[in-house]
């Protein structure tokens, strides 16, 4: 290879690799430039500044050494004075750089060699580059490719113009492939690493069944119909929650498609998975048992700060609705995302009379009435001291055998018990040495107080560093199910609102924030949540 080569045969090498690498010619060409200026400098020296310059249009290779102008020339070979630059060029400055043209060479062997090695290490690079780019826009699609090998379970998926792998685990079990089968899977993740672009494809992910449906079902595709929410069990069951935008299509029904054609053809593609296609709704119980279908649900009772539902269902519907090993309530669960607690409605009438005795008991002991006040009025739904306490007079003295003075005299006896009450916690505060400051917070309850002071918190300078999950508790989903964490003061049942609003009148107190930390914080929330509001007007196309 020489620099006098044909300029013409030149181009055409650079079209031919930018062709068959599919990436930019122009790329190719400062390739070539640099590998010529490496060789360049194993002629005239290492030290010295080469430049080679390929025209694109001609193929003309122009080599050039440039000179630093400086103020004390220190090195010869890459460096210039003023006082000479200025004879050169009469408006030469500091910093700038001068050429010198340098004639056409001969490469030798070696020089070849090492010229030849840095285009394939440039075109490599840029291989890998527009592989990543290509690839990382396409995550959250369906891809299809031939299966080159099969490494300890791990599928090698031939692209075309890139590899993706198949991990063991993000195949449905007891599939498995041979060279040369074709396969599609879901792009789930694109990794820029040395070796090249990482691309891992997925047939378990729970968005593989949903795309798929995307292509089975036009209504989908064209937005008629909505994916609400998916859950898998990959290889044995899934459930699919859709809703309609247009009242006159019924979505479960367009997705099963005349006599079961389009479920059919996902159904297929996941080896025989069975998919439960659930009608969303905007009301979470209907949702709830919508999902637990085909079991029937006989009543629901929601728990809306914890997100979780207790669902009595009839003794006989037990298994189908737990289903088998589980799967049933579990599938309904991450469809819906919340936890589900089944019930029969032996087990629900169990439950209610437990906590009908429990509260009979307290109301007997706090109040020092005989059972069957107690009872009266655990049945009339009062749940706690305090509320008989606080009560309007007149929801007691109602209550059949019940008249004013007895009522009176009954919350009296509930305001006496809260008062002894508060006395020990109090008592108790004191002796752990919780600051009376805390009482300050809003919501701030004297147990709260024994319970933070327990926590070894005693001032407002230690609540300020709190965080709300450490007042109110937090959740963590792992492997489909749903783990409660309790926070300090969750026996309370706080919110986190009110955990919040606790932690910020604390830090402000104590002088860790201001209230215009907290006006521009809003002010930041309220933007992000403008822009994650405002529709996304570009559509995905059809694979």
């Amino acid at each position: 290879m020489a620099v006098s080569a044909n300029r013409l045969e030149l181009l055409q090498i650079a079209d031919a690799v930018a062709r068959e690498k599919s990436i930019d010619r122009e790329i190719v060409i400062s390739a070539m430039a640099d590998a010529i200026q490496k060789a360049a400098r194993s002629r005239y020296g290492q030290e010295t500044n080469i430049r080679a310059d390929i025209n694109s249009k001609t193929g003309e290779i122009k080599l050039q050494r440039l000179l630093e102008v400086v103020d004390n020339v220190e090195d010869d070979a890459t460096q210039i004075s003023l006082e000479d630059a200025k004879k050169r060029k009469p408006d030469a400055e500091i910093g700038d750089f001068l050429s010198d043209p340098l004639p056409p060479m001969e490469f030798g062997r070696i020089a070849a060699q090492s010229a030849k090695q840095v285009i394939v290490q440039k075109v490599r690079e840029a291989e890998r580059d527009h592989q990543y780019e290509e690839y990382k826009d396409k995550v959250g699609e369906i891809v299809s490719g031939t299966v080159k090998r099969v490494e300890y379970g791990n599928v090698i998926v031939d692209l075309g113009r890139g590899e993706a792998i198949v991990r063991r685990d993000e195949l449905i079990p007891r599939e498995s492939f041979r060279y040369g089968d074709r396969i599609r899977a879901y792009v789930y993740d694109v990794r820029r690493e040395q070796r090249g672009p990482q691309i891992f494809l997925s047939r378990t992910h729970p968005q593989f069944m949903a795309k798929l449906f995307t292509m089975e079902v036009p209504e989908i595709y064209d937005g008629i119909i909505e994916i609400k929410s998916v859950a898998r069990d990959p290889g044995s069951r899934a459930k699919i929650a859709v809703v309609s935008r247009d009242g006159s299509i019924d979505p479960v029904g367009a997705c099963v498609g005349m006599r079961g054609s389009r479920v059919q053809a996902v159904v297929n593609e996941l080896q025989g998975e069975k998919i439960d296609i659930i009608p969303w709704s905007p009301d979470a119980a209907t949702f709830i048992v919508n999902s637990l279908q085909p079991a029937e649900v006989a009543k629901v009772v929601l728990d809306e700060d914890a997100e979780r539902i207790e669902v009595v269902v009839p003794d006989d519907q037990l298994s189908l609705a737990i289903g088998r090993r589980g799967q049933n309530v579990r599938l309904a669960s991450q469809l819906t995302g919340w936890d589900i607690d089944i019930l029969t409605e032996q087990e629900e009438s169990e439950n209610r009379q437990k906590e009908f005795a429990k509260r009979s008991k307290l109301f007997m002991e706090a109040l020092d009435v005989d059972e069957m006040v107690a009872q009266v009025l655990a049945s009339e739904g009062f749940a706690s001291i305090e509320e008989i306490a606080y009560v309007d007079p007149e929801e007691i003295s109602s209550i059949e055998g019940f008249d004013e003075e007895t009522a009176s005299e009954i919350q009296q006896r509930a305001k006496d018990f809260i008062d002894k009450q508060e006395a020990e916690l109090d008592k108790k505060r004191k002796k752990l040495g919780v600051s009376d400051e805390l009482r300050e917070l809003p919501g701030m309850t004297t147990a709260m107080m024994v319970a933070v002071g327990e926590d070894g918190v005693k001032t407002i300078e230690d609540f300020a560093g709190y965080a709300v999950d450490d007042l109110a508790g937090w959740r963590e989903r792992k492997d489909g199910e749903t783990q409660n964490f309790a926070g300090v003061l969750t026996p309370f049942d706080i919110s986190r609102a009110d955990a919040e609003a606790m932690v910020v009148a604390a830090r402000l107190k104590a002088g860790w924030m201001t209230e215009e930390d907290i006006h521009n914080e809003d002010h930041q929330e309220a933007d992000e949540e403008a822009k994650a509001e405002t529709p996304d007007e570009t559509e995905t196309p059809a694979e």
